[in-house]
């Protein structure tokens, strides 16, 4: 069974490129890994201070694959200073 999630971020006012740097720098190494079905970043156009990810897993296994990997941790250890809020929503896809 996938798992199909949308993260959203909202940078700090004056931190949209790092976090856009930060964000980007997943999207290649990401979907390069076992499992990864889907997996890209967004910004909105209309609300540059917002970034989405939406990612698709086959399965918990290449989750936690991910949530292991280098690049992974590199995010984590730095997105924090530059982000004011950030929440996950567990996706069903329909069809």
């Amino acid at each position: 069974m996938t798992i199909t999630k949308r993260v959203t971020f909202i940078a700090k006012d004056g931190c949209e490129a790092k976090m856009k740097e930060l964000l980007s720098a997943m999207v290649l190494p990401s979907k390069a890994e076992v499992g990864c079905v889907f997996y890209e970043i967004f910004q909105y156009e209309n609300n540059p201070k917002k970034f989405m990810a939406v990612e698709t897993w086959e399965n918990e296994a290449a989750l936690d694959g991910h949530k292991a990997s280098a690049h992974y941790a590199v995010y984590k250890s730095s997105y924090e200073p530059y982000c004011e809020d950030k929440y996950t929503d567990e996706l069903e896809v329909l069809g």
